[in-house]
Parts: C-alpha cells; sequence; structure tokens
C-alpha cells in the first residue's frame, strides 16, 4: 500500500510582484488557458482574528492592498487578518456588484515573507467560503480607494466575466514524486539491453566510457516514457472530476507532475476520493495533494503597475 499523507493548504504559492503607489489597468482580466502511493493534503495554520475596527486616523502614506475581486452590491467586512505585524482589518471596496477585499498597509515594497504570504493567503480563502474570488497578486498595493473603484470600473465586463466562469469552482494541487533511483532498479531489471549493458560495464577491466554513455541515454529515455505514461494516465483518471487542468513544469528531479485542477464545489468530494483511489494504486508514487485554492493558475490578472510621484 503507498504511503499516504494528507494535509489542507500549504504554505501558498502566489508569486511576489513588486508594490505599486498606483496601479492602473493594462490588459484587464482573462480566464488562464486550460488543458483537458503517497499521499499529501496540507492545511494552513489557523489564525485567530481579532476583533478590532479599522483605524480612522491612518497616516497619509498609507495604501490599499489588494487581495481579491469579488461579487458583493454591499460592504463586506472580515476581520482583523490581513498584512501585518498586528492583523490589518479586511474590509471591501464596493463599485456596482464588484468588491475588491482590501487592507490598509504602507506604501512600502511587501516583502513575500512567510507571514506576510501566509496572511495573503489567509485572507483570500477565508474569503472564498463565501465567495467567488480572482485572487490579486502577492504584493497589490494601489495608492487609495478611489484607484481601486477606477480599476474596478476599467475592468467591470472583464472582472465580472471571469467571476461567472470561476462561480462555484476551487483549485487543487498535485504533485506527483518517485524515487529514481528505485524506478532504475526496476527498469534494469525488466530491459534486457540495459541490464546487458550494465553488467558489461561492471566486468570490464578497460575502458567503459561508450557503454556507459549507451546505458546513461537507454535508461534516460526509459525514465521519460514511464514518467509520461503515469502522468498520463493520471490525468486521464481525474479528467471527469474535474471541469479543467494545467500542467505546470516540475521541481527538481523528483517529481514528474505538477498540476492543477479546477473542480466544482458540488464534485470536491469526489474529486477527492478519487486522488486517494489514484495514491492507493500507485504504490511507488508519492502524491502531495492541496487545495481547495482560489483559482490561481485558471485565471489571468494582468496590471500595468505605475509609480505615482
Amino acid at each position: 500500500m503507498p504511503k499516504t499523507q494528507k494535509k489542507s493548504r500549504p504554505q501558498p504559492r502566489p508569486k511576489a510582484k513588486s508594490t505599486a503607489t498606483r496601479e492602473r489597468l493594462s490588459r484587464a482580466v482573462s480566464p488562464a488557458p486550460v488543458s483537458r502511493g503517497k499521499l499529501e493534503r496540507a492545511k494552513m495554520p489557523a489564525q485567530v482574528v481579532k476583533p478590532v475596527r479599522p483605524d480612522a486616523t491612518a497616516a497619509q502614506d498609507e495604501g490599499k492592498y489588494v487581495y481579491c475581486i469579488i461579487k458583493s452590491e454591499r460592504p463586506l467586512a472580515f476581520g482583523a487578518l490581513g498584512i501585518g505585524g498586528e492583523p490589518a482589518y479586511v474590509q471591501t471596496v464596493n463599485y456596482r456588484n464588484l468588491a475588491a477585499v482590501v487592507s490598509s498597509t504602507s506604501l512600502v515594497v511587501q516583502d513575500p515573507t512567510r507571514d506576510n504570504v501566509l496572511a495573503h493567503q489567509r485572507v483570500n480563502e477565508t474569503v472564498m467560503q463565501q465567495h467567488t474570488v480572482i485572487p490579486m497578486s502577492f504584493g497589490t498595493v494601489f495608492k487609495t480607494d478611489d484607484d481601486i473603484i477606477e480599476l474596478l470600473k476599467s475592468a467591470y465586463e472583464a472582472f465580472n466575466d471571469v467571476l461567472n466562469k470561476m462561480e462555484d469552482k476551487f483549485e487543487f494541487g498535485l504533485k506527483v514524486l518517485w524515487d529514481r533511483d528505485q524506478i532504475i532498479r526496476e527498469i534494469e531489471e525488466e530491459d534486457e539491453d540495459i541490464r546487458r549493458l550494465k553488467g558489461e560495464i561492471s566486468s570490464q577491466k578497460g575502458s567503459t566510457y561508450f557503454a556507459r554513455m549507451q546505458y546513461g541515454r537507454l535508461i534516460d529515455a526509459a525514465l521519460q516514457a514511464r514518467s509520461e505514461r503515469y502522468v498520463a494516465e493520471i490525468f486521464e483518471a481525474l479528467r471527469d472530476v474535474s471541469v479543467a487542468s494545467r500542467s505546470n513544469k516540475p521541481i527538481g528531479d523528483r517529481m514528474i507532475m505538477n498540476a492543477a485542477f479546477l473542480v466544482a464545489r458540488d464534485t470536491e468530494e469526489a474529486f477527492d476520493a478519487r486522488v486517494k483511489e489514484i495514491g492507493s494504486r500507485y504504490d511507488k508514487l508519492t502524491f502531495k495533494y492541496t487545495g481547495p485554492w482560489p483559482p490561481y493558475n485558471f485565471v489571468n490578472i494582468r496590471l500595468k503597475l505605475e509609480r505615482a510621484h
């Protein structure tokens, strides 16, 4: 049986972006292009929400940190769980039926420290419990509420379109790893040519350069073929319990699959059960399973950042 480890929501992955004192929309928002062992599922550390109110005497150099865009016709407040040494009070800036989820912050570049990134993710995860969200990249800061309203106004149709398409959908991450040395031993046992070459290399007293080169090429080709087969089988097994999928570049030698899946709220349990079933089927693979997340991999937000003087 494979080893199964289940966590929910690991340390998040949003890319850090430079803070800008003013942002103008360049190419608004669009859905991102999508493609059609051991098990871990990660969960984020809990945060106690403090019942504090925003400070009415905010400093002149204060800006607005934007976490995500949602639909809401009325102002909302989510409590003190935002970025800052003392968690900042999170609320909305509204325009028509859209709302930006924001907190006050100083007009400086926000460092992507663990605490800051976790706070950014925590806000998005809190909001997504009741709302469909368009997540903003880490470090998105506007100078004033008026600037945020201008963003919502300029991209009104695009934001609405994406929110409609992402309604009641979450993202789940799935990384698959293997023990490369173990797989190589299996390949050597199964492939007669590779086994023969290895025997020649071991028995020869002179130069084994050409034999080792040929052995290396055969091993690399066999590893690639096996990796592609595993990945194709896993994607196919999850196709009918997901809306869309996206393949990202694997990280390191052990990872063979780094994927994101868009899953409808009403099929979350089915997706979860299918991942567990796949994990039990591939006893030589390690599955790292995370989520639910906002749909980071399925929404593109392009902003042109301009520093105000």
